[in-house]
């Protein structure tokens, strides 16, 4: 870890710790962020492995302004379309909005198993929410990869009688799933398990609910402080609408004070209207009207996200979440390559699922054709192994983009182990 003394740029001090899911770690970093969220320190979260000094000058080299007053951890987004995040400062008040809120959502104040990098706003929150609670997180260190069969034996610790929560991404909740009943049965205990992070696919939200799990889906950020929106509804407090070309727009405590390292899109994100401030996000949506009367959000995929084909606007997301519907899909990215014909050709990079064979693309076709038209049915399949990751569960569409151009341009660039399949017109009848 690594301190820097008070400076006309951070008072009180910047402390950096790193993050991951090793217990000492964790502990480590519990123990900062009781004073960050007590005003002592101003806490940077990092990636493990990470010299804490490097880490302070990096974030001192970046800063357009000073930290805010009253911000408790300073976190840096994953950066889905630049490659490279935003610093974001989060007040401690708006931490331990969140945290209140998503208690008053579920079952109160309990006790959270942590499995996902503490470092990230999701694992942080885990983090919040325990010091909130009174309660000491248990500790699933991932490191080497995420096993089912530890959750679930930590899992099986928890029965002190105080509800249990557990957060994960879309990923860990399908090994989960797949690794069968003896893995399921300590998560039926958890009084929510949050997924978020990324989509889920429907298939996989009506299985875990299915065998007994209490799952809730959640959107939100780094700028908003983690999920703010739970199965579609927006936490207490928090207020949701639509902008111009259909963006999220959210509003309520739980907002970050700004992004530190970029005027230009600090200025664009956070809007004051009226006496409120408002985040637009890069993600569109559609405001549906619950059973309840209460707004119910669908996200719809990031505005940026779109592949013009053939002058047909595609959101990947519709087409991945049809996809996944395919018992061979376990991982799934929709991505468009450029193509001299096409502009862009919808492309589906596919992860087989555990024990299942690749689907066949006119398979993947026949799913999307009839539901959402010719042109967002996939034009070419690449199979791998694994999609490339840019967070804890969140698909590095830059990476797994240009992985697909590459496998498209032909074997010589194609990585190993890559397969590749085209769909191609069938010609018309001669006469």
């Amino acid at each position: 870890m690594s301190q820097d003394p008070a400076s006309p740029q951070s008072s009180p001090p910047l402390l950096a710790r790193p993050g991951g899911t090793g217990p000492g770690a964790v502990t480590s970093l519990l123990d900062g962020l009781r004073g960050a969220l007590a005003g002592d320190a101003v806490l940077v979260p990092h990636a493990p492995g990470r010299d804490g000094a490097e880490v302070l000058a990096e974030l001192r080299g970046r800063l357009h302004r000073p930290v805010p007053p009253g911000t408790a951890v300073v976190l840096q987004t994953s950066g889905s379309t630049t490659g490279r995040g935003h610093l974001v400062a989060l007040p401690a008040a708006a931490l331990a909005a969140s945290a209140r809120a998503t208690y008053e959502r579920l079952a109160g104040p309990g006790r959270w198993l942590l499995a996902v990098p503490a470092h990230h706003v999701a694992g942080l929150q885990v983090l919040v929410r325990s010091l909130i609670a009174g309660t000491s997180p248990v500790v699933v260190d991932t490191a080497h990869g995420f096993a089912p069969g530890a959750l679930a034996a930590a899992a099986a610790t928890m029965d002190d009688g105080a509800p249990a929560y557990l957060s994960l991404v879309p990923t860990q909740l399908v090994r989960v799933l797949e690794a069968g009943e003896a893995t399921v049965a300590p998560l039926r205990r958890f009084a929510a398990i949050l997924v978020g992070g990324a989509a889920s696919g429907q298939r996989t939200l009506e299985q875990a609910r299915a065998a007994g799990l209490r799952v809730v889906t959640t959107y939100g950020m780094t700028e908003t402080g983690g999920g703010c929106v739970y199965d579609g509804a927006p936490l207490p407090g928090v207020r949701v609408r639509l902008g111009g070309e259909d963006r999220i727009e959210i509003a309520g405590q739980v907002l970050a004070a700004g992004y530190l390292d970029d005027a230009e899109a600090d200025a664009a994100a956070f809007r004051t209207d009226g006496t409120e401030r408002w985040l637009r996000t890069s993600d569109r949506g559609r405001l549906d009207t619950g059973p309840d009367g209460a707004p119910r959000l669908t996200v719809l995929g990031r505005a940026d996200d779109l592949i013009n084909t053939g002058g047909v606007k595609v959101a990947p997301l519709a087409v991945e979440r049809l996809l996944r519907e395919h018992e061979g899909v376990g991982e799934v990215a929709v991505v468009g390559v450029p193509d001299g014909e096409w502009g862009q050709v919808v492309t589906a990079v596919v992860a087989p699922a555990a024990g299942r064979p690749a689907p066949a693309l006119a398979d993947l076709r026949a799913l999307v054709r009839p539901r959402l038209g010719g042109a967002h049915a996939p034009r070419a399949l690449v199979v791998v192994a694994h999609l490339p990751e840019r967070g804890p569960g969140k698909v590095d569409r830059l990476a797994a983009a240009g992985l697909a151009a590459a496998a498209l341009a032909g074997p010589e660039t194609a990585a190993p182990g890559v397969a590749v399949e085209r769909h191609t017109r069938t010609p018309a009848p001669t006469r």
